[in-house]
């Protein structure tokens, strides 16, 4: 037990632990009640009628009504009836069968009594937890304790998003300037996680550090001369209308081109510390230069897959559009200077020169690091 408290590694583990532990129940100051007098619970449907749902050409309306069995909530175990109302929008209706499992909004009187209840959605939950435990599993199986310590990173990160990013964010705390001290938190815990208190986790810092600023400017400087707004994401009007029409969407936009690659860049410039490392452990009289042209040339081969990687990551959500202007025979000029396909180039490409920048500075900061003063440069 003493060995393990001195273990840097161990005790860095334990305080990212306990700052997700903190930031989950830290209240981001946003937790209203959007639902009075009302509850979301699970239910099981016994009966479906669709005597009212009709079609109007590719689209059903009507409603839909559900006899449900209520699983967990105020009124757990009664049946009651439940309506299923469907808006013509293929996005979000859906129609239920005989033994599948709902969310369900139950509405109640000021007495506490039933008033009505509402199909929201198909019940995912226990789905999304299966398939996280898998993923828990698999990672612990292939990497061990190291596994352990990105589960760790996992949360931290995705906690210091939904905790502190988005709050703030709503808040009008200046957008770049918040997403770049979040991505640097999220990078510099992440990477000592996995790489623990060393040189390679350092140099892998340093690299994403300052990629990451660069990279910053070019999402702003790029943003300007595309003349591409914050409009251009989804929910983006909902944001406005809800009341928080002071938010700068572009900057908010501008910041997220920069987190949306901040995990390659982490990624990239820890597979190049990493490999340098063993470069080096393996032939130690390298000299200064030789380091660095080793690391070029191991950036080189993992900058054209990575780079690959992150233009399939952003397109891949975008393909539909893409059939959508194909379909309807939209010349090409028009298809890349439309508003939602340039932000999307830009987002791909500010991502992709950032991926490229990181390799030459990682391996630059990598040479001085690694090179013992004994040798000759």
């Amino acid at each position: 037990m003493k060995a393990l408290l001195n273990n840097k590694n161990v005790i860095f583990s334990l305080i990212c632990l306990i700052v997700s532990g903190i930031l989950l129940i830290m209240p981001t100051g946003f937790e209203k009640q959007i639902y009075v007098n009302a509850e979301s619970v699970q239910a099981k449907v016994l009966e479906t009628n669709e005597s009212t749902v009709y079609n109007n050409g590719l689209l059903k309306q009507g409603s839909q009504v559900c006899q449900v069995e209520l699983l967990s909530g105020s009124f757990k175990g009664e049946r009651v009836e439940a309506v299923n109302l469907l808006t013509g929008k293929l996005e979000f209706d859906k129609l239920f069968k005989v033994g599948d499992k709902a969310l369900v909004l139950v509405e109640k009187s000021q007495d506490g009594e039933l008033i009505f209840v509402n199909m929201l959605d198909h019940y995912r939950i226990s789905a999304e937890w299966f398939i996280i435990f898998v993923f828990m599993g698999v990672l612990i199986l292939f990497s061990g304790s190291t596994g352990v310590r990105t589960i760790i990173s996992f949360v931290f990160s995705l906690l210091c998003i939904w905790k502190v990013l988005i709050p703030m964010l709503l808040k009008g705390y200046p957008p770049m300037a918040l997403g770049l001290i979040i991505g640097l938190t999220m990078a510099t815990t992440t990477l000592i996680l996995v790489g623990g208190f060393t040189k390679k986790a350092y140099c892998a810092i340093a690299g994403t550090g300052v990629a990451s600023i660069i990279t910053c400017l070019m999402a702003v400087g790029f943003g300007t001369l595309f003349k591409i707004d914050g409009t251009v994401m989804a929910w983006s009007e909902s944001l406005l209308y809800a009341g928080f029409e002071g938010l700068d969407l572009t900057q908010i936009y501008q910041a997220a081109i920069y987190l949306s690659c901040s995990g390659a860049l982490v990624d990239l410039a820890m597979d190049l510390s990493a490999a340098l490392e063993e470069v080096v452990e393996k032939k130690p009289d390298l000299s200064r230069r030789e380091i660095w042209l080793s690391g070029m040339r191991i950036g080189k081969s993992v900058v054209g897959s990575q780079t690959t990687t992150l233009l399939l990551a952003y397109m891949g959500s975008f393909i539909t559009v893409m059939m959508v202007y194909m379909a309807q025979g939209t010349p090409m000029i028009s298809i890349l200077n439309s508003k939602s396909i340039a932000s999307e180039v830009l987002h791909t490409f500010v991502g992709c020169i950032g991926l490229v920048i990181v390799c030459p500075l990682t391996a630059t900061i990598c040479s001085y690091a690694y090179k013992k003063k004994s040798n000759v440069i």
